[in-house]
């Protein structure tokens, strides 16, 4: 099979990338279509195809595998549309989940919410009190039974749960991380009565110490787990109805695919899939340029995300907060603010212009779409500006209307601020401008890093025309814009370069000095989970490769730092090894004399990663040689900055840079599925892979 494919779902639009063991390289665009993603998914492949210049039985058919960035379970938990979950937990702990270890008030929250402590409010609770039922039994820290399971009383609770209508169960008790075996009966009592039914157990899904964030990942997995299931199910046949017989891959949040057949089981591990594609793909494009710090960008249609690629790898958390709850499970850390180019401008009721968070989506979508929007959004001012060619979006599969741009700014922001409508389109493009900036200077910057040692990477259909803005005052060596192939289609490009990637953790706390076999053993173990998780995978994979970690703290925090172990068989020389890499890193995130060696350290959770390499290239092919001054292909009007102002713009066609070309601002460049500004005072130059790079003129 020749082909390999990545999709991914935005709520704007869905985007197609496929490339072939020849290196050649395709992609698509399709508007999504919410709340049948699954349409816009098909749509997307049927691009693909017309691209490729065959049919999409026979691409699908060619097809190795494909590799979904899915939106099914972050939406579900969103919006509230989950299973009707019942959570079985130990005797004397059923309010854990409600009290929220005094975190539901704050966690995830700004500071200005926080300070205002009085109108603070926890979010609703993930499960009715009703629907937690108490069971008796009870195992200890080291894993030891105290009170044996009560059968008879479980099976009593189980039933009560099921008259209720309850359609999945989550199981979460006590230390079920040193012994699961209480939880594993659970489950067989479970389906001795609904053979069928869902069930997620937190010795499984979260084998980490604290009872709270592991009740909570526990539940919010086993709520969204039969919607992914009933979301991949049909489309998998689907796939196979239309000659697809290769493996169909999902991205999870970790930075790596598993396979659709095993996704379900561990849904939690899929909810930042749709933000993840993104920086894999600068991982993968920076280690062919050779730049190993990025500040990964992607404005969509919908939000503004942020990432960091820290010598060569996606910076990870070990845990997340969504909803006021906190998941304990690996992520990417990927910032996002609704701040797309569906942001919806709009005048509070102060008299001060805003942009965001609220989005037009695919449908009606911006104003100047033409399918009934009467809300400005930011595509509609870069539309007014004279950024975005109307006879140009998508390649010219779709008509924008500045008209209905210009109305729709006129009767919401202009007349209201009293303004011209040309100023508030400028007004709408400075906010937009300003918080992206402010967001990726916060990221970088609250992460301990400097951004001058950072390259920049911006891409989605709305990146590239606001990267120049939200870039030049970092300070950052330079902004690549991946216009080759990928052009606005660059988070399905990472999804279908990606590697398949497991986790597998178990907390066993102890002071350090460790002893060896304790570390040895948990490894040992969580190493044979990953080797049998990556056979069932059924996938050729050309090497499979483990790495190891330990979360680690000093004595009396409560917080820990995901620590590198090496591989291999350990000594003590080895912990003591790790035990320095975990002072040099807190004092790199802390500052230089926070390191406390003297407080002791705690070795907390064990973590193995399993990384299976697919055998196709994630390299980009060559674009062809040029190196000169390109011609431009005509000129217009537009504003490109505030500092400028209006302008007469020369413009390119991405179609004609070659590999060399060099031009300066202003300019505009159009490719098929998105348009880069370049404004006065900065330097472009086409890569050997059509990528262009924004650089200071002056060479600061």
């Amino acid at each position: 099979m020749n082909f390999v494919i990545g999709i991914d779902i935005g709520g704007t639009f869905t985007d197609a990338f496929a490339t072939d063991a020849s290196g050649r390289v395709f992609s698509g665009k399709s508007p999504s279509t919410p709340p049948n993603f699954e349409q816009g998914f098909l749509n997307a492949i049927d691009e693909l195809a017309n691209a490729v210049g065959v049919s999409t039985r026979s691409l699908l058919s060619d097809t190795a595998y494909i590799c979904h960035g899915t939106t099914a379970t972050l939406n579900a938990l969103v919006t509230g549309d989950v299973a009707k979950v019942g959570f079985l937990t130990t005797t004397g702990h059923a309010d854990s989940i409600l009290i929220m270890n005094l975190e539901g008030r704050y966690a995830g929250r700004g500071s200005d919410y926080i300070k205002a402590l009085p109108q603070t409010r926890k979010p609703e609770p993930l499960v009715p009190r009703h629907q937690i039922k108490e069971i008796v039994e009870r195992v200890d820290y080291k894993g030891e039974v105290v009170v044996p399971l009560d059968e008879d009383r479980a099976r009593q609770a189980i039933r009560e749960l099921l008259d209720q209508g309850v359609e999945a169960f989550a199981v979460s008790l006590l230390w079920s991380f040193r012994n699961p075996g209480h939880e594993q009966r659970l489950r067989e009592l479970i389906h001795e009565v609904a053979p069928d039914i869902y069930v997620g157990l937190s010795s499984e899904l979260s084998p980490r110490i604290r009872e709270y964030p592991r009740n909570v990942t526990t539940i919010m997995s086993t709520q969204v787990g039969p919607k992914l299931r009933d979301y991949l199910r049909p489309l998998s046949a689907e796939l196979s109805d239309r000659g697809f017989d290769g493996s169909l891959l999902v991205m999870q949040g970790s930075g790596g695919a598993i396979n659709a057949a095993e996704a379900p089981d561990r849904a939690i591990t899929t909810i930042g899939s749709v933000l993840t594609g993104g920086l894999v793909g600068c991982s993968n494009l920076g280690a062919q340029l050779g730049h190993r710090n990025i500040i990964s960008t992607d404005i969509g249609g919908t939000t503004f995300l942020v990432g960091m690629i820290v010598d060569g790898e996606p910076v990870k958390s070990t845990s997340t907060v969504l909803n006021q709850y906190t998941i304990s499970t690996p992520m990417v850390k990927v910032n996002t603010i609704g701040a797309g180019g569906g942001a919806i401008a709009w005048v509070d009721s102060g008299g001060n212009l805003k942009v965001g968070p609220r989005s037009a989506g695919a449908r009606p979508g911006p104003a100047c779409y033409g399918e009934g929007g009467s809300e400005p959004t930011v595509t509609d001012a870069d539309l007014v500006l004279g950024i975005i060619n109307p006879d140009n979006f998508l390649g010219g599969r779709k008509a924008l209307h500045r008209d209905l741009a210009e109305e729709a700014i006129r009767v919401k922001i202009a007349e209201p601020l009293g303004l011209s409508i040309d100023d508030a389109a400028a007004a709408i493009y400075a906010i937009q401008n300003a918080q992206a900036a402010d967001l990726v200077r916060t990221v970088v910057v609250n992460s301990g890093y400097d951004p001058r040692d950072f390259v920049v990477y911006s891409f989605g259909g709305a990146g590239p025309v606001h990267c120049a803005n939200y870039a030049r005052d970092l300070g950052a060596e330079a902004v690549v814009i991946p216009l080759g192939a990928t052009a606005a289609t660059f988070s399905a490009y990472g999804l279908a370069t990606s590697d398949v990637v497991l986790s597998s953790e178990v907390s066993d706390p102890a002071n350090h000095p460790v002893p060896v076999a304790v570390a040895q053993r948990a490894f040992d173990g969580l190493e044979t989970d990953l080797r049998t998780r990556m056979d069932a995978q059924g996938l050729p994979f050309k090497t499979v490769e483990i790495n190891r970690e330990v979360d680690i703290r000093y004595s009396m925090q409560l917080s820990e730092l995901a620590t590198a172990v090496p591989s291999g068989p350990l000594d003590d020389a080895a912990l003591g090894g790790v035990a320095e890499t975990f002072d040099d890193l807190y004092a790199k995130l802390y500052g230089k004399e926070s390191a406390f060696r003297e407080a002791g350290l705690q070795f907390i959770t064990y973590r193995a990663y399993a990384t299976g390499t697919l055998p196709f290239s994630s390299e980009l092919p060559e674009h062809p040689a040029g190196g000169g001054t390109p011609t431009p292909s005509g000129h217009r009007r537009a504003f490109l900055s505030h500092e400028a102002g209006w302008e007469n713009v020369a413009v390119f066609q991405n179609a004609d840079l070659k590999a060399g070309d060099r031009f300066s601002g202003p300019a505009i460049v159009e490719a098929d599925t998105t348009t880069l500004a370049v404004p006065n005072g900065m330097l472009a130059e086409v890569d050997k892979l059509g990528n262009v790079v924004l650089t200071n003129e002056k060479g600061a």
